[in-house]
Formats: structure tokens, sequence, C-alpha cells
């Protein structure tokens, strides 16, 4: 079985963002697909301080939610990162947990399936979406795309349960999601993983 983590980027139980999400989790689940959603938006967590103590103990230095979420994450075959949208970005919350979260964990990311969601009450959703999905393209994650951008609209609670294309959005972004989860777990049976070289670092000045 498929497992899915869902991080929930909104301080706002129950909000427009919630409404995208439960969306996505009926066709998951619809679809055999594990799921477990996580409210990381109205958490207390804090930046990461670049100390890189995570590379000598394996965890974040910091032992609060994000190291419970980097065992979900390990465990799971895809992350969806939904978030409100704030000055066209994401959730300052969500952006310090991802930081800590990818930066912290050294186990291989490569083809868990990464989808981002974003809902605003009118603009910024696509420098959001862009945002979140660099936590994939740094990662070997492929991205989940949908009929339209990753984003649904509304301002005041429960809005966006009449934005009907944004919902349905939502759904065919689900079982696109569910489709590439389910391929790409055949084909690691058949074909394993893409070979991988040495990783090579360098900086701009040598």
């Amino acid at each position: 079985m498929c497992k899915v983590l869902i991080l929930n980027g909104s301080p706002r139980v129950g909000g427009n963002t919630s409404i995208a999400i439960r969306e996505m989790e009926h066709v998951f689940r619809e679809n055999g697909v594990d799921v477990t959603t996580v409210q990381v938006g109205n958490k207390n967590i804090r930046g990461c301080m670049a100390c890189d103590r995570c590379s000598e103990i394996g965890r974040c230095v910091f032992d609060d939610v994000v190291n419970d979420l980097a065992l979900s994450f390990e465990e799971a075959d895809g992350l969806v990162i939904a978030s409100p949208v704030y000055y066209a970005s994401a959730n300052a919350t969500l952006i310090a947990c991802l930081d800590r979260l990818f930066y912290s964990t050294s186990f291989d990311k490569s083809m868990k399936v990464g989808a981002s969601v974003v809902c605003a009450r009118r603009g910024g959703c696509s420098a959001t979406f862009d945002e979140l999905n660099k936590y994939f393209t740094i990662s070997n994650m492929p991205i989940a795309s949908s009929q339209y951008w990753n984003s649904i609209h509304g301002l005041n609670a429960g809005e966006a349960d009449m934005d009907e294309e944004g919902k349905q959005t939502m759904r065919a972004l689900a079982r696109n999601m569910t489709f590439l989860m389910k391929s790409i777990e055949l084909g690691k049976k058949e074909f394993g993983l893409p070979e991988k070289e040495e990783r090579v670092a360098t900086h701009f000045i040598r």
C-alpha cells in the first residue's frame, strides 16, 4: 500500500487549505492509499540556524515536530505540502519546517512523489506554488501535476468549498499522484532506482 504524508501549513484548523486537502484525502483513500495529515502551521517551529549538527547526530538539534515528521516522511511514497499564501509566499512556519525537514534528513528521497497545494484570496498562488516545488526538485523527487496549477481560492473560512474548479483540480492531482506512486512502486521492483553518481559539490569561487 502506498503512503502519503500531507503537511498542512495553515495555522487555521479546518480552514480553506483544509478544504483542498480534504478533496485529496477522499481520492487517496478511495484508491487504497494510506494518508497521514499533520497540521504544522499552528506549531511552534523555529527556523534552521545552520549549525550542521544534524550531519553528526542524524536528526535536527531542535527536537520538535520536525523530527517526528522525518520518520513519517522516510516511510512515505509521496509528500503533499499545502499552504495559504502570505505576501506571494508560503506560511513562514511551514517554510521553517520544510527547511529543517529536508536538510536534517539524510535518507534517500529519490522517486518519492511531491505535490504542492496553495490557497489564496486572489493572487500570489503561482509564486508560492513555485517556491514549494523547489524542495522536490532539489531532492530527486518527481512532481505530480493536475489539470491546472494546484490552487484553490477563498478568503473567509469555508469559501474555498465554493471553488468547484479548485476542488476538481485537487481531485485530479490526487489521482495523478496515486498513479505516479503506484507506477514508481512497480518500476522499482522491475528496474530499481536510477543509478547515481558520486555527488560533486562545487562553489562558485573554485
